[in-house]
C-alpha cells in the first residue's frame, strides 16, 4: 500500500528571512516535497512565497498556489477552502509531503487553519503537522524595542474589524492592545486613540521585517493614508485602572474531617 504524505504548515515569520526557524528551514530545504502557498487573488503574488524566495530557498519542481480570496462571504470562503483542501488531498494521496507556506505563524489568523480543518473533515485518514513561527507583533516589538508585556500586564490581540466600540471597551481591561489589520478602520482608530489621550503610546508597523517595512511613531500623522493590508498597531494604555492582585501562593486551609 502506498504511504500517504503529510500536510505540513510551515510558518515563515512575518517577512524577514532570518526569522524562519531552523525546523521550518529544514522542511523547506527538502527536494522531495510539494510547496503550496496562499494567494488572495489570481492577480496577486503570494507574500509567504516571497519570503522563501528572498531567503534564497530553492522552490521544488512541483508547487501550487491555493486561492484564499479576501471576502467575508462565508459561502464563497467555504467553497475555496474545500477546493484547496481537495487539491492538497490529491497531492498527499500521491505519496508526497505537501508544505503549506504561511506568513507569520500558522496558528494565528492564518489561512492554514481553514485548510487544515477542511482537509481533516474530508480526509480524516491524512496527517497534518504545524511548525510554529514568529508572529508579526512579536517581530514588531523587537524592531521597536518595546515590550509586548511586562510584569503583570494584560494583552489583547484584536482584529481591528471589531470596531472602535469594542476597542474602547478593551482599553479598560488590557494594558496592551495589538490591533491587527487596521487598514479599513485606520482613521476611526486614530480618532479613538486621540480621544483617550493615548495616541502617543501607540506605534504603527507595516509589513514587519520585509524590505518595505515602515514604522510610524507619530500615528496621528497617518490620517487619511491608505496603508498596506499587512499593518498592525501596538497600543499601550498607561491610564488603565488595575484591581488588586493576589500575590504569592494562597495559604492552604485544612479540610474538615468528617466523622462517621
Amino acid at each position: 500500500m502506498m504511504q500517504h504524505g503529510r500536510l505540513i504548515a510551515v510558518s515563515m515569520g512575518p517577512g524577514d528571512p532570518g526569522l524562519i526557524t531552523r525546523h521550518a528551514w529544514e522542511q523547506l530545504s527538502r527536494p522531495d516535497t510539494i510547496w503550496t502557498y496562499p494567494i488572495r487573488s489570481l492577480k496577486k503574488e503570494s507574500y509567504a512565497l516571497s519570503i522563501a524566495q528572498r531567503a534564497g530557498l530553492q522552490m521544488p519542481e512541483q508547487h501550487q498556489a491555493l486561492l484564499f480570496p479576501m471576502t467575508h462571504d462565508t459561502e464563497i470562503l467555504a467553497k475555496h477552502w474545500l477546493r484547496a483542501a481537495q487539491q492538497v488531498q490529491q497531492m498527499l494521496e500521491g505519496g508526497r509531503d505537501v508544505l503549506f507556506l504561511v506568513e507569520g505563524d500558522a496558528s494565528t489568523y492564518a489561512s492554514y487553519i481553514y485548510l487544515g480543518r477542511t482537509l481533516k473533515a474530508i480526509a480524516p485518514h491524512l496527517q497534518t503537522q504545524v511548525i510554529a513561527g514568529v508572529n508579526a507583533f512579536n517581530a514588531a516589538c523587537a524592531t521597536l524595542q518595546i515590550p509586548l508585556s511586562e510584569q503583570d500586564d494584560t494583552i489583547a490581540i484584536v482584529p481591528a474589524a471589531y470596531g472602535t466600540s469594542a476597542i474602547a471597551r478593551m482599553l479598560r481591561d488590557f494594558d496592551t492592545l495589538v490591533l491587527m489589520k487596521v487598514k479599513p478602520l485606520l482613521d476611526d482608530i486614530l480618532n479613538l486613540l486621540e480621544a483617550h489621550d493615548i495616541a502617543q503610546h501607540a506605534r504603527f508597523i507595516e509589513k514587519a521585517g520585509a524590505p518595505e517595512e515602515r514604522i510610524v511613531h507619530d500615528v496621528l500623522s497617518l490620517r487619511g493614508e491608505k496603508v498596506n493590508y499587512l499593518s498592525l498597531m501596538i497600543v499601550r494604555n498607561p491610564h488603565r485602572q488595575r484591581g488588586e492582585m493576589v500575590r504569592g501562593c494562597k495559604k492552604k486551609t485544612q479540610e474538615p474531617v468528617l466523622e462517621n
